[in-house]
C-alpha cells in the first residue's frame, strides 16, 4: 500500500496526475486542430488566388496589356505586306526573340526586336539595297523589323513555304537546317517539329508556333 501511495505521489508530482494529462492532450488537440485550419486555409486562399489569375489571364484586355503586347505593330504590318510575310508570325517571331524589348541584346551579340546579327544585318542591306545602312542603327526598330521581315520571307522562299523550316533556320542557321533534311530525309513538307534535333531549335520553334496563333486570335490578323 504504501508503494502504490508513493507512485500515485511521484506520477502527480512529475505528471500532474491523470486530470493533468487529460489536459495536456486537450491542448495539444486544439493546436493541432488551429494548424490543419490554418494550413486549410492558407490553402483555399492560394488556390483562390490562383483560380482569379487564371481568369483574369484569359481576359483579352489583359492578354494583350501583359501577355501579348503589340507595339510596332504599325511597322510589322507595313513591311509583312512589302514582304509578302504573315504579320502574326513575324510578331511572334519578334515576341519570341526579344519580347518587343528594343534593347535586347543576345550572349552571341544579335540585336534588337528582331535579333538580328551586325554581319548578316549588313549583308540584308546589301540585298535590299540600303544606302543608309549603319552598325549603330541595327537597333533602330523600323531598320530592325525591316531587314528581320525580309530575311524571314527570304528564308520562307528558301525553304518552300514551310513554316517549321524557316524557324528552325532562323534561330539555327540555313546551314543546319540543309544539313538536318540530307542526314534525317526531312522534305519540304516536314512538320514534326519534335524531330528537330537542337533542344534550343525546337523550343524556339514550338513557341514561335504557339504565339503565332494568340496574335492571329487576339488582333484578327
Amino acid at each position: 500500500m504504501q508503494l502504490t501511495y508513493a507512485i500515485d505521489e511521484y506520477e502527480d508530482l512529475y505528471f500532474g496526475g491523470s486530470n493533468m494529462t487529460d489536459d495536456l492532450q486537450k491542448r495539444l488537440q486544439q493546436r493541432q486542430t488551429v494548424r490543419l485550419q490554418a494550413a486549410f486555409m492558407v490553402g483555399l486562399a492560394i488556390m483562390i488566388v490562383s483560380f482569379a489569375a487564371y481568369f483574369l489571364s484569359q481576359t483579352e484586355d489583359v492578354q494583350k496589356s501583359y501577355l501579348y503586347p503589340y507595339p510596332y505593330k504599325e511597322t510589322v504590318t507595313k513591311y509583312s505586306n512589302k514582304y509578302g510575310m504573315d504579320s502574326a508570325l513575324v510578331a511572334a517571331v519578334i515576341k519570341t526573340e526579344s519580347r518587343f524589348e528594343l534593347d535586347a541584346k543576345s550572349h552571341r551579340g544579335a540585336l534588337g526586336l528582331m535579333q538580328l546579327m551586325p554581319d548578316t544585318a549588313k549583308w540584308i542591306s546589301g540585298q535590299i539595297e540600303d544606302d543608309n545602312f549603319s552598325f549603330d542603327n541595327i537597333g533602330d526598330p523600323d531598320v530592325n523589323i525591316c531587314y528581320g521581315t525580309w530575311y524571314l520571307s527570304t528564308l520562307m522562299r528558301e525553304f518552300e513555304g514551310n513554316e517549321v523550316l524557316s524557324l528552325a533556320a532562323y534561330n539555327a542557321g540555313i546551314g543546319n537546317v540543309k544539313s538536318w533534311m540530307i542526314e534525317y530525309g526531312w522534305t519540304y513538307d516536314f512538320r514534326d517539329v519534335n524531330a528537330i534535333p537542337f533542344g534550343e531549335t525546337r523550343e524556339y520553334v514550338k513557341s514561335v508556333l504557339r504565339t503565332k496563333i494568340k496574335y492571329k486570335a487576339l488582333y484578327a490578323q
